[in-house]
């Protein structure tokens, strides 16, 4: 019976083995087709069929409109017509020794607008401007306020929650006690789970006016707000790594220091934070792409204006806001949709990048480091 229960085990651990690696190639190829497919709409940019395809279709809809134009009432609209000259007659004439003029043509003003003046941009040239104006006579897409806004509220949002979440680790790690540490630590990590649209809510209502009332800002919405709010975010995923990382690392370390003198506050800070900065790095990281990609957090607190300027007081406007903001509108196949899907593929790149430098160098080298090599 020993050796057919074994046989009988080894046969599911080969279906739970095979399961996860279908269910694990599942999920590589599907973050493989989302990259390519991003990278291909975006591509229209540098090939020229976003110009030829925005053109075909406003054509095709321009023609779609001229030959739906339907008469719902013929009758009506012939009555209208015959009786609309005897009622212009009837108009008053208020100078009658006047000599009626016939009319004459009035020609069509020059054009003063600035998409008569300037001179066709390269693509280059229009995504390093100054103003993001996507819908206008003269559509610009300069990134450099996009990229402002997307930095500033990034960098308070990791200002404030890195720290916090870094402090909170050690605490839960080395001062509290099992009972307080089995409260703190999962309602820190529920946080994690909390919807980005009500913490937005709770920004837009609460937390700027609150901010306004202390400082006195111009701006109720600013990049301050929002980094407040994409801080929330941030740290419970930098609380969650970090704490993982100074449990890893081995007490003996820690019963050590304390042996040759040191405080527990001593023994926290200069031995066991340092024997785990690679892992809190990398939590610091995450906690970057965490901000960086946050779209309803961003959209709602930080008053989703477009301005080049780095004062945090003053509204700012990013990536992934103008993305969530502006598709739902834009034309499929113009320069603006392509403009966006090249805005996801640098949030794509971007986050891809900071996770794989987290998992493939930072851990790596702590792993490394715990196992004295």
């Amino acid at each position: 019976m020993n050796r057919f229960s074994a046989t009988s085990k080894r046969f599911g651990e080969h279906i739970a083995e095979w399961t996860i690696r279908i269910v694990a190639s599942i999920s590589i190829l599907v973050i493989f087709l989302i990259f390519i497919f991003v990278f291909r709409e975006a591509a229209g940019l540098f090939t020229g069929e976003q110009q030829s395809q925005a053109a075909a279709s406003a054509a095709a809809s321009a023609g779609t409109a001229d030959q739906q134009q339907e008469v719902y009432n013929p009758e009506e609209e012939a009555d209208t017509a015959t009786v609309a000259p005897a009622n212009a007659n009837d108009q008053d004439v208020y100078n009658p020794d006047a000599t009626i003029e016939e009319p004459t043509p009035q020609t069509a003003p020059a054009p003063s607008s600035e998409a008569a003046t300037e001179a066709p941009k390269s693509l280059w040239e229009k995504l390093t401007g100054s103003i993001w104006q996507p819908v206008s006579e003269n559509p610009k897409f300069g990134l450099i306020p996009l990229f402002i806004g997307t930095a500033k509220t990034t960098i308070v949002a990791i200002a404030i929650g890195a720290p916090l979440g870094i402090l909170a680790a050690l605490y839960t790690a080395f001062f509290a006690s099992a009972r307080v540490r089995n409260i703190v630590k999962p309602t820190i990590e529920l946080l994690a789970g909390f919807p980005s649209v009500v913490i937005g809510f709770f920004c837009l209502t609460i937390v700027a006016t609150f901010l306004q009332d202390i400082l006195g800002t111009s701006f109720r919405l600013n990049a301050l707000v929002g980094g407040f709010g994409l801080s929330l975010a941030v740290i419970p995923l930098v609380f969650s790594i970090a704490e993982e990382s100074l449990t890893a690392v081995p007490r003996t370390l820690r019963e050590a220091s304390l042996a040759l003198g040191s405080t527990e506050w001593q023994t926290a800070y200069r031995v066991m934070l340092p024997a785990a900065a690679p892992g809190v790095f990398a939590a610091v990281l995450l906690g970057v792409g965490r901000a960086f990609g946050e779209t309803m957090i961003a959209l709602m607190a930080t008053g989703n204006a477009a301005m080049k300027t780095w004062s945090v007081f003053e509204p700012a406007r990013t990536f992934a806001a103008t993305i969530g903001s502006e598709m739902g509108e834009v034309v499929w196949g113009s320069e603006h949709y392509g403009i966006l899907f090249l805005l996801g593929s640098m949030l794509f790149l971007f986050s891809f990048g900071l996770n794989a430098v987290t998992e493939l160098y930072v851990k790596s080298r702590l792993i490394k480091k715990f196992q004295g090599k």
